[in-house]
């Protein structure tokens, strides 16, 4: 039985590897590589689209004549999901990315593009400066005042964490929680007040006129005694002026 995996080749005494020929290869060949999509893109052909990270398995060549600082540039050739048409690609070392050739188009980008207007805005920033030293000057005096604002609020949220860290918020809500407590008792005491007085109203009435005739009857009895006092007053007057007489 042969071996299965063939793992060990038999070499003739007689070999000379000298005399086997080389393979002639194109000299600018592609290859089969499996790739992911390196940005979203949409079919011209039939409107498909195709997001970043699908997987493809994606014919690769480098790009003739084409280098950016002695770095190869490559081209992809991959096929739409639904219609097989070829959408190529090749890289952008300049700028670390990708760029579309044909087949398709790339979706808009709006992080991209702003950091693409950020990078402009910078390059002519310094090329002014460059040019024009006065620029230079006002920007420098510009940014050492920005900086010394920024160290004051710095110092300012310094003390306020100062000043935050001495307080007690615990016994504040403590204290906030008792003065709660106290104001809840005392409109509770105020309801249970109103509610007592509410239900004694009705039962009031004959207690004011019990009240009415006992002020009645003390006034009689007040008037009686004064009128005995006036009398027993005469008496004794008339006793008193006949025991002069005799």
């Amino acid at each position: 039985m042969s071996e299965r995996k063939v793992l060990n080749k038999y070499y003739p005494p007689d070999f000379d590897p000298a005399k086997i020929p080389r393979m002639k290869l194109a000299k600018n060949r592609q290859y089969t590589v499996r790739l992911m999509a390196p940005f979203n893109m949409r079919c011209v052909t039939c409107g498909e689209y195709i997001y970043k990270g699908k997987k493809f398995n994606a014919r690769k060549e480098d790009v003739e004549d084409q280098t950016y600082l002695g770095i190869r540039i490559y081209r992809f050739y991959i096929k739409c999901t639904r219609c097989l048409q070829e959408i190529s690609f090749k890289t952008d070392p300049q700028n670390t990315d990708y760029e579309i050739e044909a087949g398709a188009t790339r979706n808009f980008m709006a992080l991209k593009l702003a950091e693409e207007q950020a990078k402009r805005e910078e390059d002519d920033l310094k090329e002014e400066e460059a040019s024009n030293p006065m620029k230079l000057l006002e920007n420098r005096t510009q940014q050492s005042r920005n900086e010394i604002e920024l160290l004051e609020s710095l110092e300012e949220l310094k003390d306020l964490n100062r000043r935050q860290l001495r307080v007690d918020y615990d016994t504040l809500l403590e204290h906030e929680k008792k003065l709660k407590l106290i104001e809840n008792e005392k409109t509770e005491k105020v309801a249970v007040t109103a509610a007592t007085t509410k239900m004694t109203l009705p039962n009031a009435q004959p207690s004011t006129t019990v009240a009415k005739n006992d002020s009645v009857e003390n006034e009689s009895v007040k008037s009686s005694g004064n009128a005995l006092s006036l009398l027993t007053g005469y008496s004794d007057s008339d006793e008193g002026g006949e025991s002069d007489n005799n």
